[in-house]
Formats: structure tokens, C-alpha cells, sequence
């Protein structure tokens, strides 16, 4: 099993919670693109990235990939509330010289970098675990933003925990395979398209094959198709498996009218604890 590393992540994270009681052999991987390639070429039989997060969005790499590049389908999906911890060495916040985490992850924590370590320079990395490992390998005051998993993997102390300016920050993963995934009674459906022409009521209609089947639509959202300006591929979830037939109406409706169609999976909908 695959995942977006290195070691310590909220994806390592996602991937622990997601095959909970399951046996698994986690391997991680640089970037998401190897990650899902890696699933492409039988390398391993599924990979979990991340999709999508409360704050920042929705993480364009991994719709890109698996529209251009790749042929899978998303089998399962976790929602991970994303708690941020200071990680280090010293219990003394006046002690650091400088903050490493990934961007997204030093945004998040604003204010609290401001109010207790203005001191500190903030630097940023391509990931919290990296970050964690990178200030486990040094011997100079540096702090990480970043998970409890990374400062176990990496020998630091939790400093402050908890650390994040909104407490209603959570990121989407999903689980990406060579093989579709059954029907469960309580899935959802992903798919892009683009239509072929751009005029008044185009998208419209094709959405109205979803509503007047009584099909709701969970998410929609639009990337830039590659190739021109003002052209875009849009992304729908919608409520239900594709293999129900009200869904498969619509769905072969859609497809009708596209001038690209792709279907990205239909899984089991994430559960709250």
C-alpha cells in the first residue's frame, strides 16, 4: 500500500486509520504523481493521497494526475481532522530560531507562530514529516509544525500542542486502485468531464441529468483542461454507485453530451466516527 510520505504524515496517518484491523505493508512515496503511478505499473495494489482540504482546497496535483496521466479509480475515501503540534527539543518557545513545516501547515498557524514565537524565522518544506526529520537530524534550535506520528519517527518532544488557527480543518483522502469498487448502499460517484462547446445553459443541461433523476450532487468544481485558455474539465460527486441504474441513466446522459468523459470511482462515502 502506497502512500504520500515520507514517514510521519497526515497520510501516513489517513492510510494507518483507513486499514485499521486490515493487514497492510505501507510504503511511502516522494510526490503524489509517483504514488499513483506506482499503482498504474503493479508496483502495489492501491495508493491513498491527498484530495481535498477544508482550508486550502482542493489539491490540484491529484485530479490532474488521475485525469491525464493515469487510469484508476478512486475505491475509498478518509476524513482526517488535521491537528497541528509544535515539535522540538526545548520546552522554552523562546529558545527556537526558526519554524519548518510544510506552507499550507505555517499558514495554519499564524497566530500562534506570531503570539509565541515571533522570534523565530519560518521556513518552509515539502512536508510536515520532513520537516520533523529535518530538525530530528540537527542539532540547532529548530521547531516543526507537524503530527505526534512524526515526533515519534524522529525523536522529538510535543511541545505545544494543538496549535492551528481553526479548529475545523480537516483534509480528504482517498484510495486509488487498478479495480473498481462494489456497491456498499451508501456510496458516491466521481467523475470529470468537458462539454464541446461554451454557450448559455450548456452546463446547465448537463447537470439537470442529475436533477431531474433526483441524484444530488455533492461537489462540483472546474480545472483548466490543458489545453487553451477557457477551457476547463469539471469534477462532480454525486450521491449513489454507478452501477445503480437511476445513477447509470444519468451518468450515460452526461456522457452524451461530453466531449471528454472519465470516471473516476465509485466508493464507499466516508463515515463519522
Amino acid at each position: 500500500m502506497g502512500y504520500l510520505g515520507p514517514e510521519g504524515t497526515f497520510t501516513e496517518l489517513a492510510t494507518i486509520r483507513f486499514f485499521a484491523g486490515r493487514p497492510y505493508r505501507g510504503i511511502p512515496y516522494p510526490d503524489i504523481a509517483s504514488a499513483l503511478h506506482a499503482v498504474q505499473e503493479g508496483e502495489i495494489m492501491a495508493a491513498v493521497v491527498p484530495a481535498e482540504n477544508s482550508l486550502e482546497g482542493t489539491v490540484s496535483i491529484t485530479l490532474d494526475v488521475l485525469v491525464h496521466e493515469v487510469d484508476l479509480f478512486i475505491v475509498g475515501e478518509i476524513v482526517l481532522p488535521v491537528v497541528h503540534h509544535l515539535l522540538g527539543k526545548h520546552k522554552n518557545l523562546s529558545a527556537y530560531t526558526r519554524v519548518l513545516s510544510h506552507p499550507h501547515a505555517l499558514a495554519q498557524c499564524r497566530r500562534f507562530l506570531q503570539q509565541y514565537l515571533p522570534q523565530a524565522l519560518r521556513e518552509p518544506v515539502i512536508s510536515t514529516a520532513e520537516a520533523a526529520r529535518l530538525v530530528g537530524a540537527s542539532d540547532q534550535p529548530w521547531a516543526a509544525i507537524g503530527t505526534e506520528l512524526a515526533a515519534a519517527r524522529y525523536g522529538l518532544d510535543t511541545v505545544a500542542r494543538e496549535i492551528q488557527d481553526h479548529a475545523h480543518n480537516a483534509t480528504r483522502f482517498i484510495v486509488c486502485s487498478r479495480d473498481t469498487a462494489g456497491p456498499t448502499g451508501n456510496d458516491k460517484t466521481s467523475i470529470a468531464f468537458s462539454l464541446p462547446v461554451d454557450r448559455p445553459g450548456e452546463l446547465y443541461h448537463a447537470l439537470g441529468e442529475f436533477a431531474t433523476r433526483g441524484i444530488n450532487l455533492t461537489k462540483i468544481e472546474s480545472r483548466p483542461a490543458k489545453k487553451g485558455m477557457g477551457l476547463y474539465i469539471f469534477f462532480i460527486d454525486c450521491e449513489g454507485h454507478h452501477t445503480y441504474p437511476v445513477v447509470s441513466q444519468a451518468l450515460s446522459a452526461l456522457q452524451a453530451r461530453a466531449s471528454f468523459y472519465k470516471l473516476l470511482g465509485s466508493y464507499p462515502r466516508h463515515r463519522e466516527d
